[in-house]
Order: C-alpha cells, then sequence, then structure tokens
C-alpha cells in the first residue's frame, strides 16, 4: 500500500549522494510527481527508514516537495545492516533527506565515501554472523 510520508518524517540509511545520480533522475523527474515510484522503507526503531530512494528524495526537496509517496518495503533484507548504516547517518547528523542536500558529491568522492564505508561495513557485520555461528 502507497502512502504519503513527509520527507522530514524519513530516517534515511545513506550518507552521501550522487551528483551523477542527481543529474539522470533531474532529467525524467516532473514536479506532479507522476512519473515518480514510491519511496521503500522498512520500520526500524520505530522510525520510517528509506531503504532505496535516497537521489529521488533529494530532488523531490531540491524541487520544493515534502511529501512523496512511499510504501514499505516488503523484501527480505540485512536489517542489521541497515541499522548500522542509520547508526553511522546519526552519528554523522543525517536524520532525513533534508541533511542529504549539502552531501552531493562528484562520481569519485561517492564511491570513495560511501561504496567503500559499505563495503567495510558489510564485511564487518558478516565477519561476526560467521564468528557467532563457528564460537
Amino acid at each position: 500500500m502507497n502512502n504519503n510520508i513527509k520527507l522530514k518524517d524519513l530516517q534515511t540509511s545513506q550518507f552521501y549522494i550522487s551528483r551523477k545520480k542527481i543529474e539522470e533522475i533531474e532529467k525524467w523527474f516532473k514536479e506532479d510527481l507522476s512519473n515518480f515510484e514510491p519511496i521503500p522503507y522498512k520500520i526500524l526503531n520505530g522510525r520510517y527508514v528509506m531503504t532505496d530512494g535516497h537521489t529521488r528524495a533529494v530532488v523531490a526537496i531540491m524541487h520544493g516537495i515534502s511529501n512523496i509517496p512511499c510504501v514499505e518495503d516488503m523484501d527480505e533484507l540485512s536489517l542489521d545492516m541497515y541499522e548500522e548504516c542509520v547508526k553511522e547517518c546519526l552519528k554523522q547528523g543525517i536524520h532525513s533527506p533534508y541533511d542529504l542536500v549539502n552531501r552531493i558529491v562528484d562520481e569519485d568522492s561517492y564511491h570513495k565515501l560511501w561504496d567503500k564505508w559499505c563495503d567495510k561495513m558489510q564485511e564487518e557485520i558478516i565477519n561476526r554472523r560467521n564468528n557467532k555461528v563457528s564460537n
């Protein structure tokens, strides 16, 4: 079921945005949101946590939009990884997509600052899981 949620009420699980992705979305974005796919979220610790669509949310903000269509993400996800992402977002002062507007970076920086952090975090969590299994 789709519902509109205020962007300020969405917790991000990402703390950088790619300028290249912004430019790609700007090519098709319409302010009436007629071609806007709902942003998926999971409820974690009582908050709507975005599982995708961070760049679309930032583009909506840049166009003065404050409510966007959202849908509960029914996919099986590694919630411990999302919890780690949210923890880092909060540590960096990222509480909603509004906080990402000033964290738009070029592709190389995005890869270094976001992709590499994700790879390292995922590896650490997988190692923790494996250590629990072997103990």
